[in-house]
């Protein structure tokens, strides 16, 4: 069977992944201590006002008919429900916002890490035995060893109070560098082009060099011994043509694994960097949701997650035939 049939059988899983994620955080959020409305109601406590309010949200039915009568709303009309924390508003216009910011800032350090990661890596192992493939890493590592929480308020020291170079607030509020009103207003804002985001981006780019570099160090260091390597070499081919044809083609395999999951993320915001530099994204908004037991915003969460996990997995296992066409992926054992 060959790439479309795997394909249809992976694809018959996914519903039901879907389903158990989905079915697990619904119950368990509803089994946890605490009551969203009376969370969101503040000190103002009537009791005949809750229970309207209950009844109106359906939390006055078996828990089990309230997952359903959410997964078919998701389902048929693409409704996450209304948010418990931000009154008025339903969870899309909160969510969707806050990701499209987080978005803003993960691909920029996508491309800076994975950039500056391969490079670093390849060099090192290509100067495997000298001394600067240990001072590379060693130095990717000296960086990853800072979390950000004591990254931002030293780069805070540096740039924002010593030298006044950048805003310590990570978001623009005042105004917008670059505004692109056809996306709507929500969406309208690029404020990683700002000069608030220098210090947000250092702090997320910095730590995060020293993983990539390493895992391609070692991945090269293992194409590198291969005996059509040796051969190549032996033919008296170019050493660029070697890196370019046969180790790195061959070193893309296990890489695409890091590189599609890390596509997953960038959705998903820094909790930490986002409440120290005032981004309002989504690793703050996903905290603020636990704390706050806004159950529909967090179902929105996972749902979006789990989804997007399950087909990025689909789709690096089908990337791998793209890299290699020795991988037959409905190959029985």
């Amino acid at each position: 069977m060959g790439t479309g049939g795997y394909l249809f059988r992976r694809l018959l899983w996914v519903p039901p992944i879907i389903i158990i994620v989905s079915a697990f955080t619904f119950f368990l959020a509803r089994a946890g201590p605490g009551d969203p409305l009376r969370i969101a109601q503040g000190q103002f406590r009537d009791p005949e006002a809750l229970a309207r309010v209950r009844q109106v949200r359906g939390l006055d039915k078996p828990v089990p008919q309230q997952y359903l009568i959410y997964m078919k709303n998701v389902l048929t009309k693409g409704n996450f429900g209304e948010s418990y924390k931000y009154q008025g508003r339903s969870v899309s216009e909160v969510l969707f916002p806050a990701m499209w910011r987080s978005l803003q800032f993960n691909s920029v350090e996508l491309v800076a890490v994975f950039l500056v990661g391969i490079v670093a890596g390849i060099y090192a192992a290509r100067h495997q035995g000298r001394w600067q493939d240990p001072f590379s890493i060693s130095s990717f590592l000296l960086l990853s060893a800072i979390p950000v929480f004591l990254w931002v308020p030293a780069l805070w020291e540096i740039f924002a109070i010593k030298l006044h170079i950048f805003p310590a607030r990570g978001w623009p509020t005042a105004h917008c560098p670059v505004q692109l009103h056809f996306l709507g207003d929500s969406y309208s804002c690029i404020g990683v082009l700002s000069k608030e985001a220098v210090i947000p981006l250092l702090a997320l780019i910095l730590p995060a060099f020293a993983g990539l570099a390493r895992f391609v160090r070692a991945v090269t260091l293992e194409v590198l011994n291969e005996d059509y390597v040796r051969t190549a070499r032996s033919k008296g081919l170019a050493e660029v043509t070697i890196m370019s044809r046969h180790v790195l083609r061959n070193a893309l395999l296990p890489l695409s694994t890091v590189i599609g999951f890390s596509l997953i993320a960038l959705l998903e915001g820094s909790y930490f960097l986002e409440v120290l530099t005032g981004i309002p994204g989504s690793g703050q908004l996903t905290i603020q949701s636990i704390n706050n037991r806004d159950y529909d915003m967090i179902m929105a969460i996972t749902l979006i997650g789990c989804t997007l996990f399950v087909f990025m997995s689909i789709a690096v296992d089908i990337g791998y035939t793209l890299i290699d066409p020795r991988v037959r992926l409905g190959a029985q054992g």
